[in-house]
């Protein structure tokens, strides 16, 4: 699902995760950015240049390789004012600028997104500046935040924002400082020695489907995080499912993503652009759609719907847009769908047909998938698996003799959209090339428009053909030479007497008519014959009558049973 142009495609995985409250959001400094903030080592540059002095030639090294952690811990045993002086100059450097439009932005769209419908919000960050406390204090929320080490246990009850390598205070004190996580020694006890950060982090996974946001690959932060799960898996736990946001340049996608899977998250990449705008520009529209919830998504379909969906773009998926908000279980985007006026073309039956989803797609349907993934399932949003509340009985024997699953809400309201298209020469053709065999409650539907508002005579015609049953389908299968083996076994019975009639019954047969290169178009659906509309002609019931009968002949029963069969066949003729 992308959300803007260009943006990022957001997994259906995350998304419907994100809808169930079971996805936590786990901040870095890249959040930060349009608040004038650092990352990691631009913060430790800064913190250098307040100190007003050089890295030694063993710190240069571990910030040539981004070793950030480790250049900190360093400093704070090298320099006279020591680990006070350094945190002093982290406090300094970390004093974000709010005069920018969108300082707050993102801080703004991660905390919407980590409220659950229940009202909980699980929000997780390793950044210690106070921008998050800002929102709240701004926007009135009730979001209790936890400081490392202080951390509550992330299960059904955690309601918070958690800072996890500590907060800046309002008022910096050394002891506050003293306690934020930023060097490698900080992080040794946090994640190697005492384990509350590893311990919350486990947890944390063991419970929820985890999204970094505002982390580079090579983030330092990150690592620890993902070697305290590496230890876990070691142990016998069962890995983890994380993504992450992350960007690449030009040319480096496949990289970039062989990476970040290396790492055992799956990448959710976007272009670099503007530093993060689309990651920005994402979370925002994410965040609106997700409290606005049914009403954003209706709100896309009011803005796609009278667009031709063959216009759609890798960069600009608005049809995947489509797919997502129509999907949705309420089945209220799909009412507002089928009621728009002006009616939204037909043309978006071919996406909406198109085999589009698969196995990592059957929860937003609310089908419970197998572990391991069918790489084979191919469906799309008017061909779909049913959910159990939906599916029929598996038995061999019941009094209800049709096999139809019953309809979700979406589905309804997309049989009365295809419905109100009554008049439209495709959706005939449409339905022909499906089979012909139509789920009764569709069926209900069209009978009810040829009834309230009839089209042109000629698909009139056609329309009572096919549901009289008269058309031919593939489903109705009449094997002559199985019935002419149980004639020579059986003679002639009532049963093989209705199943002959039934497989000479003549049908008609109808495709799509073919137009010669530079022939004139198709006449208006107002001025067209049925020739026009569709290619026809009239055939039996089954298929090589004339060779089956041929071998029937040579039974001797069937010259004892034309006598009585003569009726049928005059009644044919």
């Amino acid at each position: 699902m992308q959300f803007i142009k260009n943006g990022p495609d957001i997994p259906e995985e995350l998304l419907e995760a994100r809808e169930e409250g079971r996805v936590v959001f786990f901040c870095g400094a890249g959040i930060s950015y349009p608040a004038g903030l650092p990352g990691f080592g631009g913060l430790v540059n800064k913190i250098y240049d307040t100190l007003g002095v050089s890295p030694t030639a063993v710190e240069k090294t571990a910030l040539d390789n981004c070793q950030y952690d480790t250049a900190i811990g360093l400093l704070e045993r090298s320099h006279p004012g020591g680990r006070p002086a350094v945190r002093k100059a982290l406090a300094g450097a970390l004093k974000p600028d709010f005069t920018g439009p969108k300082a707050t932005q993102t801080h703004q769209a991660l905390l919407t997104l980590s409220k659950c419908r229940s009202g909980q919000t699980r929000l997780v960050t390793t950044n210690f500046d106070r921008i998050f406390e800002k929102v709240i204090v701004d926007e009135k929320l009730s979001t209790s935040t936890f400081a490392a080490p202080l951390l509550p246990v992330p299960k059904n009850r955690w309601d918070g924002l958690v800072y996890l390598h500590g907060l800046l205070p309002e008022t910096p004190a050394d002891d506050d400082l003293n306690r934020l996580i930023i060097s490698s020694g900080d992080f040794g006890l946090a994640y190697l020695t005492e384990r509350w950060a590893a311990r919350f982090v486990s947890e944390l996974f063991r419970g929820y489907t985890v999204c970094f946001v505002g982390y580079s690959i090579n983030d330092p932060i990150l690592r620890y995080m993902m070697d305290a799960l590496a230890a876990d898996t070691l142990m016998g736990e069962d890995s983890p499912r994380a993504f992450a946001f992350g960007n690449f340049s030009k040319g480096k996608e496949e990289d970039v993503t062989r990476e970040w899977e290396a790492k055992n998250v799956i990448p959710v990449l976007y272009k670099e652009y503007r530093r993060h705008y689309y990651l920005r520009e994402t979370l925002h529209a994410w965040a609106a759609n997700y409290r606005d919830g049914v009403n954003g998504k209706q709100a896309i379909v009011s803005k796609y719907c009278q667009i031709e969906p063959v216009i759609t773009t890798k960069q600009d998926d608005f049809v995947g847009r489509m797919l997502w908000a129509l999907s949705d279980k309420t089945g209220l985007p799909a009412k507002h769908f089928a009621d728009f006026d002006p009616l939204p073309t037909f043309d978006w039956a071919e996406p909406f047909t198109e085999g589009l989803f698969g196995h990592k797609d059957l929860s937003r349907f609310g089908v419970q998938a197998n572990k391991q993934v069918d790489v084979d399932l191919s469906f799309s949003l008017l061909r779909r698996p049913a959910p159990y509340t939906r599916a029929n009985f598996m038995v061999p024997v019941q009094f209800d003799s049709r096999s139809w699953n019953g309809l979700d809400e979406a589905m309804k309201h997309m049989a009365r959209w295809l419905a109100r298209h009554l008049g439209n020469p495709e959706l005939f053709l449409w339905v022909i090339a499906r089979g012909g065999n139509l789920h009764p409650q569709f069926e209900w539907e069209l009978r009810r428009r040829l009834k309230d508002d009839p089209p042109s005579p000629p698909l009139q015609v056609l329309w009572a053909l096919l549901l009289s049953g008269r058309v031919k389908s593939l489903s109705k299968h009449h094997n002559l030479y199985s019935w002419a083996d149980r004639l020579k076994a059986q003679g002639l019975t009532p049963t093989l007497r209705f199943e002959l009639r039934s497989a000479l019954a003549p049908v008609a047969k109808i495709s799509r008519p073919y137009r010669w290169p530079g022939a004139e178009g198709t006449p208006e659906v107002s001025q067209a014959s049925v020739s026009d509309i569709a290619q026809w002609e009239i055939v039996l019931g089954t298929d090589y009558a004339h060779s089956a009968l041929d071998a029937v002949e040579k039974i001797d029963k069937w010259a004892d049973a034309l006598p009585t069969l003569l009726p049928d066949a005059t009644a044919l003729l």
